[in-house]
């Protein structure tokens, strides 16, 4: 059987890819790319010219059969436009399908934007939270910040330019007095990294250009304070107000306050 080589590339300075990365990359005939033309350029600079393949998000399943096929008769290397195939990138589905038709399936580790972040924050932790793109409604992504309040370790999340500002707004919102680590363009350029509160941030930068890195500072081990009859309610009645009824409104509100689901559903009846 051949071999699926899963294989990470810069997020920006191209000096970081490794040395064996460019080995596989040369001597491999074809390359599953997010976008074939991203890519082009990476090979242009290694000097080589493996056949590419478009691989991307809404790659069909004829597609995927079709890339696999080719690895009955050569291996094949699977890459991003920076980063790690398959982390918050597309490269699972044809990990998976290589992995089911039976071939190998090995990493090349190399940038990771979410590694290179944590790295820098100077905490001490033994666990973090991969969020990925926060959701992009407000209401969801506010629902989702509230649910990961109690975190023990850091939080880290990915944003673009054009929602950063308000990414960082509701963020304010719930985690006010976090600690966060921003990093902007890292690896580029013009890569900058912010430390402070999420309003500090706002206030910090002078435009919202680049890709953005976000990590919040965890909870740590302190046990959170219960929360009140009143704070359940609150939580139920803002859930309802989103057209949450019955049991969904009660897991729900379960999962925001981690109160237990008896007491939730005791108040979510107006029962005291």
């Amino acid at each position: 059987m051949s071999t699926l080589y899963v294989v990470a590339t810069p997020i920006g300075n191209l000096s970081d890819l490794t040395s064996r990365a460019i080995e596989k990359l040369s001597s491999v005939p074809v390359v599953a790319a997010e976008d074939t033309r991203v890519t082009r350029k990476l090979m242009s600079h290694l000097g080589i010219s493996p056949q590419l393949e478009s691989l991307h998000e809404h790659t069909s399943p004829e597609r995927l059969y079709a890339l696999v096929s080719k690895l009955e008769s050569a291996d094949m290397a699977v890459v991003s436009d920076a980063g790690t195939p398959g982390i918050s990138d597309p490269g699972s589905a044809l990990v998976k399908a290589a992995i089911d038709a039976g071939h190998n399936v090995i990493p090349l580790p190399g940038p990771s934007a979410t590694v290179a972040a944590l790295s820098i924050t100077g905490w001490s932790f033994n666990r973090f939270l991969f969020l990925g793109f926060l959701p992009r409604k407000k209401h969801e992504q506010v629902n989702t910040l509230k649910g990961i309040y109690t975190e023990p370790g850091p939080i880290v999340a990915y944003e673009s330019p054009h929602r950063i500002k308000a990414t960082l707004g509701n963020i304010n919102e719930i985690f006010p007095d976090r600690k966060l680590v921003i990093c902007r363009e890292l690896t580029k350029l013009y890569e900058e990294t912010f430390r402070g509160t999420a309003s500090e941030s706002i206030n910090h930068f002078k435009e919202f250009r680049g890709e953005f890195v976000i990590v919040i500072e965890g909870a740590g081990d302190t046990a959170p304070a219960e929360m009140s009859d009143g704070e359940i309610s609150e939580a139920l009645a803002n859930l309802k107000s989103e057209g949450l009824t019955g049991r969904t409104l009660v897991d729900q509100t379960v999962e925001l306050t981690g109160a237990p689901k008896k007491r939730v559903y005791r108040l979510s009846l107006g029962k005291e």
